[in-house]
């Protein structure tokens, strides 16, 4: 081989390892690893809320972004991780809107009891115009509110006694969400309101450091309140949202193509979230009785809203009776 071939063969040499590298960085740089989590199990419509956002954001992306996927409170209960969103060190988190409004309170009002008349109303509300202008309120206080997604409608069990009137709860401890809208709800009917981060809840049940709880039949099944409960009041006293928030930078940061990509993952698993949720509710009173759950299922809702009115009247005060109305009589 000649001088000049050799240097030849060297610089091409060269040239394939500086290409090597140059894609290996590539690659290195092509994935994004972002964290995403909820309070309940992976067996759950929260589960298979952030399994399918996880999958579709990898599918959509080619793999450029990976969402990984946490369960069980194991980043966190759902005001923590809001709070490690807000400020940039978790990306994503999937929670209910039990304790957002403490950092957006504009969404209070969809706290209220018997607001919706069932979950095909509330599904309305949120996937139209009221539910999406309520999005763009997270934008200033550090999220980006990708979609609504669903917790359920909520029910109550305690240890103690049935429940079918509100009599029924009168010096009860419950445990209650961080929810200023649910405290004031919950102590105009007797209950003696615990707040609560969800990973605490079985433990204080299970000790009777509180008699009961509320939650959507889909929360009580992953929870397994079965072994820790003896009764079960379909009260169905509030619909309860739930919602997929992203750290707004983050979002920021996205291409304009993959700020699309991640906003129509959260819709793909809302509709599988939802589909669950549906699933739950159909098999979840039968499934929890075969449990040992003494179950009420002829609750007399009329009597929950008359003890409600005066609470009823003070959020009329706060949020403005046009607004309530607005979302109870949405078509």
């Amino acid at each position: 081989m000649t001088n000049i071939s050799r240097r030849l063969s060297t610089v091409g040499i060269a040239c394939g390892l500086a290409l090597g590298l140059a894609g290996f960085a590539g690659m290195a740089q092509a994935q994004t690893n972002m964290r995403i989590n909820i309070s309940v199990a992976k067996d759950s419509h929260q589960g298979v809320a952030i399994d399918t956002f996880a999958q579709e954001v990898e599918k959509r992306t080619n793999g450029r972004y990976k969402i990984q996927p946490f369960y069980s409170g194991s980043l966190g209960g759902e005001r923590e991780s809001i709070e490690a969103v807000q400020l940039g060190t978790h990306e994503l988190t999937f929670t209910s809107t039990g304790p957002v409004p403490n950092f957006v309170p504009e969404a209070r009002i969809l706290d209220i009891p018997f607001l919706f008349r069932d979950k095909a109303h509330a599904r309305a509300v949120l996937d139209g115009p009221i539910g999406q202008e309520m999005l763009t309120k997270f934008d200033a206080k550090g999220f980006k509110a990708l979609a609504w997604a669903e917790n359920g409608v909520r029910h109550m069990t305690n240890s103690k006694r049935a429940v079918q009137s509100p009599d029924d709860l009168k010096g009860l401890k419950m445990r209650t969400m961080e929810n200023p809208v649910h405290v004031a709800a919950y102590k105009g009917l007797g209950i003696v309101t615990t707040p609560m981060a969800f990973p605490e809840v079985f433990t204080a049940l299970q000790q009777g450091t509180v008699d009961g709880q509320e939650n959507p039949l889909s929360v009580i099944m992953a929870a397994k309140f079965e072994q820790v409960q003896k009764h079960l009041s379909l009260t169905g006293h509030v619909y309860s949202p739930a919602i997929f928030l992203m750290n707004k930078a983050a979002f920021d940061k996205l291409s304009a193509a993959d700020k699309t990509h991640f906003l129509e993952a959260a819709k793909v698993a809302t509709k599988a979230n939802r589909e669950r949720v549906d699933a739950d509710d159909a098999k979840g009173v039968k499934e929890l009785s075969s449990k040992g759950m003494q179950v009420v299922e002829n609750v007399d809702k009329t009597k929950f809203i008359e003890q409600l009115k005066p609470v009823n009247a003070e959020f009329e005060k706060q949020f403005g009776k046009a607004n309530i109305d607005r979302i109870r009589n949405f078509k």
